[in-house]
């Protein structure tokens, strides 16, 4: 048990530095509970998000077919709300295939960067596994950055006899 138990609106008036004097025991809890509502409300925003689709779901594929319309942005009205209904574009392209297109536009004297967007990349693991003197050639061109710093908790239970 947790003495002085805060709740996650007693943060609100708390000031970081404040938070961070907090036990571990406090932050964990504090944490879970903040996890737990995130997911209450991500629950509640899908359930919410499937019912406005159903709703709005085929008058938007109709308003889109009038404008002529596979994808995209398209508004209509019920009464006084203007409903903005997007259908977002994916497109996956096969690696593969694209390879072959730029050897293909290289081979007959073209820039196959004028038509495609070429990268490499090199997988961390594959890299860790190289032999020293392969590393070596490729540091150069290698950055490391960090990303956004994540933590988790993990209450210990008591064992009582």
């Amino acid at each position: 048990m947790i003495p002085n138990r805060l709740s996650l609106d007693d943060l609100r008036t708390m000031q970081i530095r404040e938070i961070a004097a907090l036990s571990a025991e406090q932050l964990a809890s504090l944490h879970d509970d903040a996890a737990g509502q995130l997911r209450a409300a991500k629950t509640l925003c899908d359930w919410l998000n499937g019912a406005i689709a159903l709703k709005y779901g085929d008058r938007a594929t109709e308003a889109r077919r009038a404008e002529g319309k596979d994808t995209g942005t398209i508004r209509f009205e019920d009464g006084a709300v203007t409903v903005i209904a997007d259908l977002p574009k994916r497109v996956d392209w096969d690696q593969t295939k694209l390879a072959a297109l730029a050897e293909s536009i290289k081979a007959d004297g073209g820039d196959p960067a004028e038509y495609v967007d070429i990268s490499f990349d090199v997988a961390e693991r594959k890299y860790s596994a190289w032999p020293a003197h392969i590393r070596t050639a490729f540091e150069g061109a290698r950055t490391v950055r960090t990303g956004k710093p994540r933590f988790r908790f993990s209450l210990n239970e008591e064992v009582t006899k």
